[in-house]
């Protein structure tokens, strides 16, 4: 899917294709010297990291195992509820591992935040993560970021894995939303 394939619900590209594709080869080739010779374990965060995770643990130059979780904070609405509840949990034993979460995006950092005291919490060697996304001004907490692709404005953004309503997940870049399309 295609800029020109989401007619007029398109505001703008925000971050293309060609700039994800090199900003995660930057990435990995930091990763991969950080973690030289450690066992390294990715841990992604459905769904919207599948994207970056798939992309990101291709450039890496090692082998990388991943697992994965469905964590959410979200009530009834689009704003956290500090809650978090795990719907899926991993399948990986993490005593002795060196865990990199693997993020889409980080907003609040309030359920990023909780999910690296967990994970923690079950033996990691240490607990580390990389995002392709982060909106610094959306901070209410703050999480230590490693690896970080790109600081964006406060924008409703989508594409590579973030979605509206389930929609948008798969376009190539990452764009804004005219704010007509979600109410905004």
């Amino acid at each position: 899917m295609d800029a020109a394939d989401m007619g007029p619900d398109l505001a703008q590209v925000l971050i293309t294709e060609e700039q994800i594709a090199q900003r995660l080869d930057e990435m990995a080739a930091r990763i991969d010297a950080d973690y030289e010779g450690r066992d390294l374990l990715l841990v992604g965060v459905l769904k919207g990291a599948v994207y970056v995770m798939a992309d990101l643990s291709r450039r890496l130059h090692r082998s990388a195992p991943m697992d994965w979780m469905a964590v959410s904070s979200y009530g009834s609405g689009t704003k956290s509820s500090g809650v978090v509840r795990i719907l899926k949990d991993l399948d990986t034993d993490l005593t002795g591992r060196h865990v990199l979460i693997v993020e889409d995006i980080i907003d609040s950092g309030l359920t990023l935040s909780w999910l690296v005291g967990n994970l923690s919490s079950r033996g990691a060697a240490s607990v580390e993560i990389a995002a392709l996304l982060r909106k610094p001004e959306a901070a209410k907490v703050e999480v230590d970021v490693k690896y970080v692709g790109f600081d964006i404005p406060t924008e409703f953004v989508v594409g590579y894995g973030l979605d509206y309503a389930e929609e948008y997940r798969n376009l190539s870049f990452i764009g804004t939303l005219r704010p007509e399309v979600y109410g905004g």
